[in-house]
């Protein structure tokens, strides 16, 4: 039995082994048996201090919104919201099953909460109306979100990746005659097999973009 199984079990204890099964395996593929050997207890004995998957997934979703750095009150509105988001991206990369989740829970817990209330408070101090302020969330939480699943998606990922990407890349160049498709084999070629090519640079960018657009249409 290993020193992590030989701990009180506890309901903190059960969510925050979610979490690292759910970083192993995923989402779908976490059930309570799993979780239970994973933690060196029986099935039944999870349901002492979570009543069920629901409710473990409502506490992972906590947990990553308690990783999320909130945005400092002393910087200004865009640095603090540029803080918040690059750290968005960082926890949703650690946990790449969470990003689907992250606002479809409908019993919110107190990191969640917490965090909403304080970009909330950050959008509103810069001067943000309510319906700017609901603009500028929804558009901000949509980019992030959706960067990040599709990051995790990419067939290569970071020193990691199963295949490297400039063996990958010309395994897709020689699926089909290259010069039915010029563009694509330019920007392949010429760009994204480049030393220094990394996909993420794509989210400061495009994060930099959103960030100015909401000032000037607040101005």
């Amino acid at each position: 039995m290993s020193d992590t199984q030989r701990q009180p079990l506890s309901p903190e204890r059960v969510l925050q082994g979610a979490v690292d099964l759910a970083d192993e395996i995923g989402v779908e593929a976490l059930t309570i048996r799993k979780l239970a050997d994973r933690l060196g207890v029986g099935p039944m004995t999870i349901y002492h201090h979570v009543p069920g998957k629901e409710q473990i997934i409502d506490g992972m979703v906590d947990i990553v919104f308690s990783e999320i750095d909130l945005p400092p009150a002393e910087l200004d509105w865009k640095q603090g919201m540029r803080l918040r988001c690059m750290s968005a991206r960082s926890a949703l990369n650690r946990h790449w099953w969470a990003a689907p989740l992250m606002e479809t829970r409908t019993s919110p817990g107190p990191a969640s909460i917490t965090h909403h209330d304080a970009v909330i408070g950050c959008l509103r101090r810069g001067g943000l109306s309510l319906q700017m302020t609901a603009h500028a969330y929804a558009v901000l939480d949509s980019f992030i979100y959706g960067f990040a699943v599709q990051e995790a998606g990419l067939p290569f990922h970071g020193d990691e990746a199963d295949v490297p990407l400039d063996e990958l890349a010309k395994g897709m160049l020689q699926a089909f005659p290259v010069d039915a498709y010029p563009n694509f084999v330019e920007f392949t070629v010429e760009h994204a097999l480049q030393p220094d090519y990394d996909f993420g640079d794509s989210f400061e960018f495009g994060l930099d973009l959103i960030l100015d657009g909401l000032e000037r249409a607040t101005e």
